[in-house]
C-alpha cells in the first residue's frame, strides 16, 4: 500500500482460498494495531464490474452465448443514463468482448434481458447474503458485498460450479496427535450447468488475456488464468478477483471513509497485486 499512497489509497484487503473454500491466507487491512476492522469479512463495498460475472452467468443461463451480439450504444432506464468507463461506444459487440472490456451498456442490456429478480436469486444461490438493490443499477455492481463472499463466488467457478462455503479450520488435533475435528469437503452439487460454467470461464479468461484484466496475466506455466476487474463510481473501490491452478484470490483497495482514490481501477493496482501474489506462490 505504501507504493500506492500517492494515489490516495489508505487500505486494502486480500482473501486467498482453495477451490473448496479453505482460507489459505487473509489480510483484513494495513495495520491490525491501528485498526482491528477486518475489511475482508466485515466491510461491505460496491464491487463494480466484478459483479458482472453474476450478471453474465444469469444471461448464459437464460440462453445467451459468448458469441451473441449486443448493442454498445447509449441507454436510458427511467431517467438513469449509465455510461461506459471511457465515455465512448463501439456499436455491435459480442458478449465476450463486452465482458472482457467491461462495457457497461451491454451489462445493463443483459440484465434487462434476464431480469433483476433472477440476478438477485442467482447471487443468493452462489452464497451472497448481503442485501442487493432491486433496480437496474445492480448490473453495474452497486450492491454492497464483502470481499470474502464475492471471492467465494469465483471459487465456485473454480470448483466445477459447485457451491463453496468459506472456512478457516480444516482439522483440529490435540497434543497427542488425536484428531478431534476434521472438516469434510462438502459434496454440493453444481449450481450451474457445465455449459454455463465453460462459457463464463471463457469470458473470464478473455478478460485476462485481452481485456481489462491484462495486468493479471501469468506465464504459460499457470494452466488457465481467469479473473474480473471491478471499479466503483468515482474510484471509491478497486477490485480484482480471479483464480489459477488451485488458488482463488480476491483483492480490494480503497479508503474506509469512501474517499475517492486517484484513478485507481481494478485493472490497475489490484490486478498487478494479484499477479505479483500468484507469482510468489511459485517461489
Amino acid at each position: 500500500l505504501i507504493k500506492y499512497k500517492e494515489f490516495s489509497v489508505s487500505e486494502g484487503a486480500i482473501v486467498v482460498m482453495s477451490p473448496h473454500g479453505s482460507i489459505r491466507a487473509m489480510v483484513g487491512g494495513r495495520d491490525y494495531k491501528s485498526s482491528k476492522f477486518n475489511r475482508s469479512t466485515q466491510a461491505l463495498r460496491q464491487p463494480g464490474s466484478a459483479f458482472k460475472t453474476i450478471v453474465y452467468i444469469a444471461g448464459l443461463e437464460a440462453g445467451l452465448s459468448p458469441d451473441d451480439i449486443f448493442s454498445d450504444t447509449p441507454i436510458e432506464i427511467s431517467g438513469w443514463k449509465p455510461q461506459n468507463y471511457n465515455g465512448s461506444y463501439k456499436g455491435p459487440v459480442t458478449l465476450r468482448q463486452a465482458f472482457a472490456e467491461s462495457i457497461n451498456s451491454v451489462a445493463v442490456r443483459v440484465a434487462q434481458y434476464v431480469g433483476i429478480k433472477d440476478i438477485i436469486n442467482l447471487a443468493k444461490r452462489f452464497g451472497i447474503s448481503s442485501s442487493l438493490p432491486s433496480d437496474a443499477s445492480l448490473s453495474l455492481g452497486t450492491g454492497e458485498v464483502s470481499l470474502i463472499e464475492l471471492t467465494a463466488v469465483y471459487a465456485s467457478l473454480s470448483n466445477d460450479g459447485s457451491l463453496v462455503f468459506p472456512h478457516g479450520i480444516t482439522r483440529i488435533d490435540n497434543r497427542g496427535g488425536e484428531t478431534l475435528y476434521s472438516r469434510k469437503i462438502s459434496g454440493t452439487k453444481p449450481i450451474i450447468s457445465n455449459k454455463t460454467l465453460l462459457d463464463i470461464r471463457d469470458l473470464l479468461a478473455t478478460t485476462v488475456s485481452q481485456g481489462t484484466g491484462s495486468n493479471a496475466a501469468l506465464p504459460p506455466s499457470f494452466h488457465g488464468v481467469y479473473g474480473k476487474t471491478g471499479t466503483s463510481q468515482n474510484f471509491r473501490d478497486a477490485w480484482f478477483i480471479g483464480f489459477a491452478d488451485k488458488l482463488v484470490v480476491g483483492i480490494w483497495l480503497g479508503n474506509d471513509n469512501e474517499e475517492p482514490m486517484k484513478s485507481i481501477s481494478g485493472g490497475g493496482a489490484p490486478a498487478m497485486i494479484w499477479r505479483d501474489f500468484m507469482l510468489r506462490t511459485r517461489d
